[in-house]
């Protein structure tokens, strides 16, 4: 997590370009599946109105407003104006069956829309990045409708010392070396320290429950490279 919020909306409004790129390569391609999951569990259902916080290029807001249909809506929310203006020029597949997605330029710490607003939520990689992970959680909790999911996706640093080794081997070896060829080598060095900062999914759990959400449960993947957090309000 990089204190500076200016900092972090410099970092994604540069990489936008390649971002989807170079989530493939970090993933090594699974990240889509993860994503599927998390919108699985945030528990959209035909006709909801979501929410995709830290939308980013709009993988996860096209899954959610494929899973509404076209009675519901989707807002996809970024502070990277740069991240939306991708999400906004990609073309959606199967056009007709799909929810209307809003694109909204906004701080996840302060969220433009009314309490108990949304049927649901995700969030994917945008957790370990704002500057106030309780606040971001609690303007989560204000615009969800009571009973609703939020399904957060993130990057962690494994518990276990052989996996954390590989992490951190693979992020040096192979992505910086990658983002480096691309100019880009400062906004992607930043993710291994960044993992080391975030907080772990039995802390997680105990800052939504902070947040005042009445259900938590963090799902570690990928031998805890991964995990989604799923809460409820």
């Amino acid at each position: 997590m990089i204190d500076d919020s200016t900092e972090v909306k410099a970092i994604f409004n540069k990489i936008a370009p390649v971002y989807d790129q170079l989530n493939d390569l970090l993933s090594l391609g699974i990240h889509k599946i993860w994503k599927q999951m998390a919108v699985m569990w945030s528990d959209p259902n035909y006709g909801s109105t979501c929410l995709d916080l830290c939308c980013g290029s709009g993988d996860l807001a096209y899954l959610l407003a494929k899973s509404v249909g076209s009675k519901g809506q989707v807002f996809g929310v970024d502070f990277s104006v740069e991240q939306l203006a991708i999400a906004r020029n990609r073309q959606p597949p199967l056009l007709d069956k799909i929810s209307p997605i809003h694109w909204v330029e906004a701080d996840a710490l302060s969220l433009p829309f009314a309490d108990n607003y949304f049927d649901c939520a995700t969030m994917g990689y945008g957790l370990r990045n704002v500057s106030d992970i309780p606040l971001c959680l609690q303007e989560l909790y204000r615009v969800l409708k009571p009973n609703a999911k939020a399904a957060i996706l993130d990057m962690h640093c494994p518990s276990n010392s052989a996996i954390r080794w590989f992490q951190k081997w693979y992020l040096d070896t192979v992505v910086v070396p990658v983002a480096r060829n691309l100019g880009l080598t400062k906004e992607y060095a930043y993710i291994s320290p960044s993992l080391t900062k975030f907080p772990t999914g039995i802390k997680q759990i105990e800052l939504a429950y902070k947040a005042k959400f009445v259900k938590a449960k963090h799902y570690p993947m990928l031998g805890g490279m991964m995990g989604i957090l799923v809460i409820t309000k």
